[in-house]
């Protein structure tokens, strides 16, 4: 996810752009970039790092144009380098550019046949040659435009300048989010409210398959076939601090809500459909690799930890390989057995949490291979794994992990569905299965979100006074009851634990009386029997019963104080259903209590240090 924006109008064109990037660096912040007409010619401005470092690049440069697009990058293809930094540029054309084109190595292969030298790792830049070589045919830049994308699959939202138009900018949009900003004699663009709310409240939502010229006197827009489109400007109310947050009242909430996006970005382009398999191609393993593999040892912390138990059950049961998950900083803290055949899964969502990194070193150095799944291009874990499969989760400014965990589940079923479809553990029927119904989670996701936030609403002040709370599962549902403990725990500071619903009798029912609210997570999996009555030995206890049932469950259901209804899935997807509510009753007991959201207390997004 990145942030673009664009600007023309008769006022010097940087500190709008820049102060456009600063109200979306949330959506990256590992390098930026602007690009102004200036003398004749568009002048390319680009550092690395945080927006300061532009600033004062920009400072240094003193442009004065009016006309001008701008880029914060959150990298997906390529490294955070100058290079791999926004704007892209071929001959007269600049190109700004969030989402990802998913034939960009065909299109490069074409593109550098053609003679064109690409210099960068990143997709984008595929976009501006392609670009260019319309305009060497005689199209204007509009028409340039539509005909690259016409070669073009996958999400992008683009702002393209051009040196032989310089009072025009053109915009196009798919699947990632653009928005026009009207004001007098000035137009601008940008990926989201905010960097537009300064300057202006009048503004107009592209759809997808739209493109728009942009002049100092408004806007043309038009889909992509040239067929005008007549869409007012609407008036926008909120606040600056509203919009950053989309409307919603913490960050957290806002990811919450953006996981069907993040579980779309993250399998696009990976989920083969005809084949009933996972195209994986860009992780690095070969099928030799996978049929190799004597034993899989998944390394993570915290949050990622419970994805990686999730992990295990997948990979045992659909790849029939063995597998161990570890916790980091115990692993580092022993003499782990590790030798050649095993293959480390090292999981952070910011790819530089200091205990998974040493303990995936550690583990290379004694013989074992290293994939990396992380969210941040080029960071410190995928730098030292022989392999990296990152997610698309997007900037997360929230320091409880959401959609980063739910991408990361969707990383780990892939991969284990790639390697049982290697190795011979699966057939295709069942692979077909898991890979359509894997497809469609994102809009199951998405149509319950709003009703379960209701339902979770609803409940909150009958147990949000509750001092301790246990949450139980099997199967699948063990390690999102861990989940959603660790979630109320970070963030509103009620003592929680998640067990496997069997240990129960174990010790935790000596805790059980009318003050303890049990979260049971019942789907109608091979475990519901014994998860009933798990639930009705917590009922006998007086403890309150909050169940997380399957949709018309009312057998379950008529044995909870309150319940939220999950859609039915294949077991195997189960954990992108029930994880949901989870995270929507920790976000509403702390936000009932008062407690810092985004920023809980003594926790950090990403720990680098021991």
């Amino acid at each position: 996810m990145c942030g673009i924006v664009g600007y023309v109008g008769d006022e010097e064109a940087a500190p709008i752009l820049l102060d456009g990037l600063r109200r979306l660096e949330y959506r990256g912040y590992d390098s930026a970039g602007v690009a102004v007409h200036e003398n004749g010619g568009l002048e390319i401005v680009r550092a690395v790092g945080k927006l300061r470092n532009l600033e004062k690049a920009l400072s240094d440069k003193g442009l004065g144009g009016t006309v001008g697009i701008g880029h914060t990058r959150w990298a997906t293809h390529g490294r955070p380098s100058e290079v791999n930094a926004h704007p892209h540029a071929s001959g007269p054309i600049a190109v700004v550019h969030n989402g990802i084109i998913e034939n960009h190595l065909e299109l490069r292969a074409e593109l550098e046949a053609d003679g064109f030298t690409i210099a960068s790792d990143t997709d984008t830049e595929i976009v501006s040659h392609l670009i260019h070589r319309e305009t060497k045919a005689g199209h204007d830049m509009a028409t340039a435009v539509r005909r690259a994308l016409g070669h073009v699959e996958g999400a992008y939202a683009i702002a393209v300048a051009s040196e032989a138009e310089p009072r025009r900018v053109v915009v196009a949009k798919s699947s990632s989010p653009l928005v026009l900003g009207v004001a007098r004699g000035a137009t601008y663009c940008a990926s989201d409210i905010p960097a537009l709310l300064p300057y202006t409240n009048s503004m107009v939502f592209m759809e997808d398959g739209e493109i728009a010229v942009l002049d100092e006197d408004g806007f043309s827009l038009s889909t992509l076939r040239g067929e005008p489109v007549n869409r007012r400007p609407r008036k926008i109310s909120w606040s600056p601090v509203m919009a950053e947050k989309a409307g919603f009242k913490h960050f957290m909430l806002k990811e919450i809500f953006e996981q069907p996006r993040a579980l779309e970005d993250t399998l696009r382009g990976r989920l083969d459909r005809e084949r009933a398999d996972v195209e994986t191609a860009e992780i690095g393993l070969s099928e030799a690799d996978a049929k190799a593999i004597r034993r899989v040892i998944l390394l993570a912390c915290g949050t990622s930890h419970h994805a990686t138990i999730a992990g295990r059950y997948w990979l045992e049961e659909l790849a029939g390989v063995p597998a161990i998950t570890e916790l980091a900083s115990e692993f580092r803290g022993r003499d782990a057995v590790v030798e050649e055949g095993d293959l480390v899964i090292a999981v952070s969502q910011s790819g530089e949490t200091i205990d998974t990194l040493m303990a995936a070193k550690e583990a290379k150095e004694r013989g074992a291979k290293v994939l990396a799944i992380a969210n941040v291009n080029g960071s410190a874990i995928p730098r030292m794994a022989d392999a990296s499969f990152y997610t698309h989760a997007g900037p997360e400014i929230g320091v409880a992990s959401t959609k980063c965990f739910i991408a990361q589940l969707a990383n780990l079923l892939m991969f284990s569905i790639w390697l049982a479809r290697r190795r011979g553990a699966m057939s295709e029927s069942e692979a077909g299965e898991l890979v359509e119904g894997l497809a469609r989670i994102p809009h199951l996701v998405d149509e319950r979100l709003k009703t379960t936030f209701d339902a979770v609403s609803g409940m909150v002040r009958e147990f949000s006074g509750a001092r301790d709370v246990l949450f139980l599962g099997r199967g699948l549902s063990f390690p999102m009851a861990l989940e959603g403990a660790l979630k109320l725990k970070e963030i509103s500071y009620v003592h929680a634990e998640g067990y496997a619903a069997g240990e129960m009798k174990h010790g935790p029912i000596a805790l059980l009386d009318a003050q303890v609210p049990v979260i049971v997570i019942a789907p109608k999996d091979r475990h519901y029997e014994r998860v009933c009555s798990n639930l009705e030995e917590a009922r006998a206890r007086e403890a309150k019963i909050i169940g997380v049932t399957t949709a018309g469950d009312t057998q379950t259901q008529a044995l909870c104080d309150a319940f939220v209804e999950v859609a039915p899935t294949h077991e195997a997807l189960s954990p992108f259903v029930t994880v949901i509510p989870l995270q929507l009753y920790a976000y509403c007991v702390a936000d009932h209590k008062g407690t810092d959201v985004d920023q809980p207390r003594n926790l950090a997004k990403t720990v680098t240090v021991e």
